[in-house]
């Protein structure tokens, strides 16, 4: 049984797509962003702590909307992402922008993670039922051999809009295999959902196809294999402009090498995210269809 449990939000995305900072944006009925959503389900599901990454020209706006308003109510701090976080052999591409990607932004918590911990996108809202079913895991499961993720039914996180991409997950007795990025998935005129694998090969998927959202429930033990991992993946870089150390590779590169099990947690939640900026008022309205049905407030408060 562990003690504590804590949230991490990566926040440090730079929002290209979106044309702002998306993380700061208000979408609920009073002016709520996603986040402020994600820490009011993770109290009441009995998070502990919360950690943020953001990048350092985000500290001002970060301390203005979320640190105020927080501090004296939850554990809250914050770590910073840059591009010179490195180790000291490694030189810096001048010309590089683009962040080296989620690996190394939970890296960077090293220092301020030291317990079970959920892992979460500041711009994806995973929904009450999700954060309860991790926090369970996180208390009673979780240990350095067992993580855990999880996954909606592909009938949940599909676009109205679009064609998507998702991580298919493949599973076998109850845990992760692994997870196939699938691309331009979204469901055709005659009811069918499609996709395309990495190859370009068309493939057909079903509504309860599980899908994985960028979440993952780790153990702090995570943190040494992370910087020998990140080590590797800057020796062996052949695109130092935008090559990413991503999350979920390595994870099932772990999962390979038979370092961890990763537990699959089903959950009906529906998701949603915001990606461009005329997703904006899909989740203005979805989030409002939620305060209507009495699942939150009008205003979020703790």
């Amino acid at each position: 049984m562990n003690s504590k449990i804590s949230l991490f939000v990566l926040a440090a995305g730079m929002g290209s797509r979106y044309g702002g900072l998306k993380q700061m944006e208000g979408f609920g009925p009073s002016g709520e962003t996603i986040i402020d959503y994600s820490i009011y389900d993770a109290v009441r599901a009995g998070f502990d702590k919360f950690v943020f990454v953001i990048r350092p020209d985000m500290e001002e706006a970060f301390q203005e909307i979320f640190m105020e308003k927080y501090k004296n109510k939850i554990d809250i701090s914050y770590v910073f992402q840059s591009l010179d976080m490195l180790p000291d052999w490694y030189k810096l591409n001048p010309e590089r922008v683009k962040p080296w990607g989620t690996g190394q932004a939970l890296l960077v918590a090293k220092d301020a993670i030291k317990e079970p911990s959920y892992v979460i996108s500041s711009d994806d809202f995973y929904g009450k039922e999700t954060f309860e079913i991790v926090a369970k895991f996180l208390r009673e499961e979780c240990s350095p051999e067992l993580y855990s993720i999880p996954v909606y039914k592909l009938k949940n996180v599909l676009s109205e809009y679009g064609t998507v991409k998702r991580g298919i997950c493949f599973t076998e007795n109850g845990y992760l295999n692994h997870i196939e990025e699938t691309f331009e998935v979204g469901r055709g005129e005659d009811g069918q959902i499609r996709g395309q694998k990495q190859t370009g090969e068309s493939v057909d998927l079903e509504d309860e196809t599980p899908a994985a959202m960028s979440s993952y429930g780790i153990h702090p033990s995570v943190f040494p294999n992370l910087e020998k991992r990140f080590d590797e993946f800057l020796r062996n870089l052949k695109d130092d402009l935008t090559g990413e150390y991503l999350l979920p590779e390595i994870l099932s590169d772990m999962v390979q090498d038979k370092e961890i099990k990763i537990k699959i947690l089903e959950t009906d939640s529906d998701w949603f995210g915001v990606t461009y900026k005329e997703d904006g008022p899909i989740v203005r309205e979805r989030l409002r269809q939620l305060v209507d049905k009495g699942i939150y407030p009008e205003k979020l408060e703790l």
